[in-house]
């Protein structure tokens, strides 16, 4: 339990620290938070917790083909922010986008044998 609060206590802290940094500059917080730091700390976690290879190979791999989906987030938000729409609305949408997205993967990903 003591090393499950730990890991909640450091994950937690970076999104703090992200949080924090894009109050002061948002394109510093930006670099950071499109740091893989997440996948870094959850792979160490795994490795930590499993020592096992090939588990971590396919955490790794997976974990590139979900990200595709969610990167036109990212664009999205932005257009519907300039766009005048509100943050809960443009969130609302991006995330709808990515989900959309996330199971356009999971139907795709057996047909191109795809590791998820």
């Amino acid at each position: 339990m003591t090393l499950f609060v730990l890991k909640a206590a450091l994950s937690g802290l970076l999104i703090a620290a992200i949080s924090e940094i894009a109050r002061r500059s948002p394109g510093v917080a930006a670099i950071v938070a499109s740091l893989p730091l997440v996948s870094i700390i959850a792979m160490i976690w795994l490795w930590r917790d499993t020592g096992e290879t090939e588990r971590l190979a396919a955490h790794a791999e997976a974990t590139f083909w979900y990200v595709l989906p969610s990167l036109p987030m990212f664009l999205l938000m932005p257009w519907l922010l300039r766009a005048g729409y509100g943050f809960w609305t443009a969130l609302a949408a991006g995330m709808a986008l990515t989900v959309a997205l996330y199971l356009v993967l999971v139907w795709l990903a057996p047909r191109f044998n795809l590791p998820l």
